[in-house]
């Protein structure tokens, strides 16, 4: 037996066996396609996301678009009048003023997101007690209704029994009708929309602090590196991602602030020409006038607005965000 097994080892290869271990690896049977292997899958994963975005996101966009060279009129109906919504909007006194009332309250929005990187850097302090309570004390604001937040406030501010007044009384400080008065009301809206949003941006630096790992803490401590230098030098680079991320939603944000402005301030106020946002202009067009095509020319330049600044944004971030 064993000189058969040792006879058939040693045996030459024919021409047809040789052909078929060479055609063997190549051959092999045609597999169909799973289904991680074919796009009908993909489709039918992304497909409600997709019909989602078209329905309410890119149909509207298109829509108002169109309807921004459109007319209505006062039963109903729409006439085309080509650039003529445009061409009253650029000259409309009013737009000027709420473009520089929404860039103000834009720029002092900014303010929190040092505000909260700080309050995110002493809550990421180790050994801190009761971390879970403070970012939930942070985030009631976030998660508590709109028109409850403005009757407080508006409280907080009165110029007759407001709490503000009574502290600022108490250190010899007269105080004032915060919201009726043009210097003040802006400003005084945009500290309500700071608190806010607090809770938000620091969830997101907290989330962003935890990542960076504890190696490099190590590493600066080993090198002499004080808490100043390494909040500056290593925390602020490491972070930059997560303040990007919230610079480009704050600003995107505070240009469409309304809600806050109607509800504080009311249309009689005497300071709503200072406050007055382009989103508020929008809302007095299409809903108080009934001029929905001249709102519709409002919307899409907010549109535009948001859609440069953000792109500014992001060309922006290329020379101070690092993401290594």
């Amino acid at each position: 037996m064993t000189d058969l097994i040792a006879q058939r080892a040693s045996a030459p290869i024919s021409e047809l066996d040789r052909g078929r271990l060479t055609a063997a690896p190549g051959r092999g049977r045609r597999r169909g396609r799973g289904p991680g292997q074919s796009p009908w899958w993909a489709l039918l994963f992304i497909g409600p996301t997709a019909a989602g975005l078209l329905a309410f996101y890119l149909w509207p966009t298109v829509r108002t678009f169109l309807m921004s060279f459109t007319e209505s009129g006062p039963f109903g109906g729409s006439e085309f009048v080509g650039l003529d919504n445009y061409v009253r909007l650029f000259q409309d006194p009013e737009l000027l003023g709420a473009l520089r009332n929404t860039a103000l309250y834009t720029v002092i929005a900014l303010v929190g997101i040092p505000l909260a990187v700080a309050i995110a850097a002493l809550l990421n302090t180790t050994g801190l007690r009761g971390r879970g309570v403070y970012r939930t004390l942070y985030f009631i604001p976030v998660v508590t209704m709109p028109a409850a937040i403005a009757l407080v406030w508006r409280m907080i501010y009165n110029g007759d029994y407001g709490v503000l007044n009574e502290v600022l009384g108490v250190f010899g400080i007269e105080g004032k009708s915060w919201l009726t008065d043009p210097s003040t009301a802006l400003v005084a809206i945009a500290v309500v929309g700071i608190w806010a949003g607090l809770g938000t941006n620091i969830v997101i630096f907290l989330a962003g602090l935890q990542g960076i790992p504890d190696t490099v803490m190590e590493a600066a401590d080993l090198d002499g590196a004080g808490p100043v230098r390494k909040f500056f030098s290593i925390t602020i680079p490491l972070l930059s991602p997560s303040i990007f991320f919230v610079s480009v939603i704050s600003v995107i944000g505070a240009l469409q602030v309304f809600d806050l402005i109607y509800m504080m301030l009311g249309q009689s106020n005497p300071a709503m020409p200072n406050t007055r946002t382009i989103v508020y202009l929008f809302y007095q067009a299409g809903f108080i006038d009934n001029e929905k095509g001249y709102a519709a020319a409002i919307a899409f330049l907010l549109l535009i607005i948001i859609l440069i600044l953000t792109v500014v944004q992001f060309r922006l971030q290329k020379k101070w965000v690092h993401y290594e």
